[in-house]
């Protein structure tokens, strides 16, 4: 059986949640995420678009322990993806999946673009890894906030931590204005979590 936790977070699904609603999905998902053993904590956001910073991303590892808990959700998260990716005929593939085209030469740059697909959605959750690679990074990216900020939505923190087999979706946070603040205070709450290489955390 699932865990106590993984049951009360999965059974309080909020409405707004963007959805595939892909039964088969859900069951798979939920299989999987028994066999392997996560928890799952905190309550996920009744909010029809947001911007999920998901971190400490160390691993390609945290693509397997994130993929259960997606389809066991049976939430659409967006991902943005290089446009150039989007060619036949892997691109319905990418679409279905969730990954957005972004064009790193638009005249308004990837921000702007993301921005405006914010605009033109009535539901969006985008998920975002704020150090912008598996390796130790040297600074992390602020380009969340931007986005955020751009689009006038909140940001989940999104949380693994390994040692305890546990995912943690929240707090919810609004952009102050003060970028670097910002990304301190969100540093500052990711630090209580250890991903699976954790010499690659900041």
């Amino acid at each position: 059986m699932l865990t106590v936790e993984a049951n009360e977070v999965l059974s309080n699904l909020p409405p707004n949640m963007p959805t595939r609603n892909s039964p088969v999905s859900v069951k798979f998902g939920r299989a999987i995420l028994q066999l392997i053993g996560w928890k799952l904590v905190g309550e996920i956001p009744n909010e029809q678009r947001m911007v999920v910073c998901a971190a400490p991303h160390t691993s390609n590892w945290d693509f397997f322990v994130g993929l259960p808990v997606i389809l066991a959700m049976d939430v659409k998260a967006s991902i943005m993806m290089k446009k150039e990716a989007f060619i036949w005929p892997l691109s319905g593939l990418w679409t279905w999946i969730g990954f957005i085209p972004v064009d790193r030469k638009a005249p308004r740059g990837v921000v702007g673009s993301i921005v405006n697909e914010f605009s033109e959605r009535e539901q969006l959750w985008l998920a975002i890894a704020p150090e912008g690679t598996r390796a130790k990074a040297k600074k992390w990216k602020t380009g969340f906030l931007s986005i955020a900020e751009g689009a006038n939505v909140p940001i989940m923190l999104l949380s693994w931590d390994y040692p305890s087999k546990t995912i943690q979706f929240g707090p919810m946070m609004t952009t102050s204005g003060d970028r670097q603040q910002d990304l301190l205070d969100i540093q500052a709450h990711f630090r209580q979590f250890e991903g699976r290489r954790p010499e690659n955390t900041n």
